[in-house]
């Protein structure tokens, strides 16, 4: 069992690096892939104890970009080499437009009568600040009674607190992680057009064109109907299959490493052969 989506305390997640391997070794995992936003510094961190645990920890990163009016997720893998320097580089911009969301996200709730400050959300940020964060401050602070009502009320794309961050067009992404050697794949197809099929076989095929090169089947967030129809999308475009929990430790207490959402999640090690595969 492999598990290749996974985010540390470096990005959004609440365990660090170390914990988050010896989580790994505990559940059994053969595999596993740090895919912390817009960093790489958990995976970078967790390399040392995984060699040390005989853990095979892939690279990974999980990327936010725009295909016309909608917001999709990347992730991308380098199981055969580092990213290269150029790649790394690249990721202080991606960095910078987080920074520049976090500022107007502070404004918008103060304007909201929220009291709050960005120096006291950074706090609970490691390499980068996000929407967990501020919603842990809400919570402590009383205005959202957890985590989960923070976002239904301030957070979520559709509450009164939301601001837009400037995501860059997926067409460039997908051209850095392929220039760098990276296996760009799909994050969590349901997100993307939710049950509209039709739609989101019009963007898997548009962003196939566009040089990605697999599509996450497996998730927590997908029925089985959803993983035969990914499948099928993995089949008809020629991709390699992707698959992770998209564990967040305490910030998504109800998914667990490996074994996803009340054990919905089970991905094969010849997932990861498969993208191997690729680099062949």
């Amino acid at each position: 069992m492999i598990d290749l989506h996974s985010h540390t305390d470096q990005s959004d997640g609440t365990f660090t690096p170390e914990e988050l391997v010896a989580e790994a070794k505990r559940v059994g995992l053969s595999a596993l892939a740090i895919t912390d936003h817009d960093t790489f510094s958990g995976y970078d961190m967790a390399l040392p104890f995984a060699k040390e645990a005989g853990l095979e920890l892939i690279c990974g990163i999980e990327l936010s970009t725009k295909l016309g009016g909608a917001s999709v997720h990347m992730l991308s893998y380098f199981p055969g080499q580092p990213p290269t320097a150029e790649f790394r580089g690249w990721l202080d911009f991606l960095l910078a437009s987080r920074r520049d969301r976090n500022r107007r996200l502070i404004t918008r709730l103060q304007e909201l009568g929220i009291d709050i400050t960005l120096e006291e959300v950074e706090l609970k940020g490691r390499t980068l600040t996000a929407r967990p964060h501020f919603a842990r401050a809400l919570v402590e602070k009383g205005y959202a009674s957890d985590i989960q009502d923070a976002f239904a009320k301030y957070l979520d794309e559709s509450a009164k607190g939301y601001v837009q961050r400037q995501e860059v067009p997926i067409e460039e992404a997908l051209q850095r992680v392929n220039a760098a050697g990276g296996i760009a794949s799909l994050a969590h197809p349901i997100r993307v057009a939710r049950n509209h099929w039709d739609t989101l076989t019009e963007y898997v095929e548009s962003m196939s064109r566009m040089g990605m090169r697999a599509i996450e089947v497996f998730h927590s967030d997908h029925t089985p109907e959803n993983v035969a129809f990914y499948q099928t999308l993995a089949n008809r475009f020629g991709l390699a299959v992707t698959g992770g929990s998209d564990f967040h430790g305490g910030n998504k207490p109800l998914i667990s490493l490996g074994t996803g959402l009340r054990g919905n999640l089970n991905v094969p090690d010849s997932v990861l052969d498969g993208l191997k595969a690729l680099l062949k």
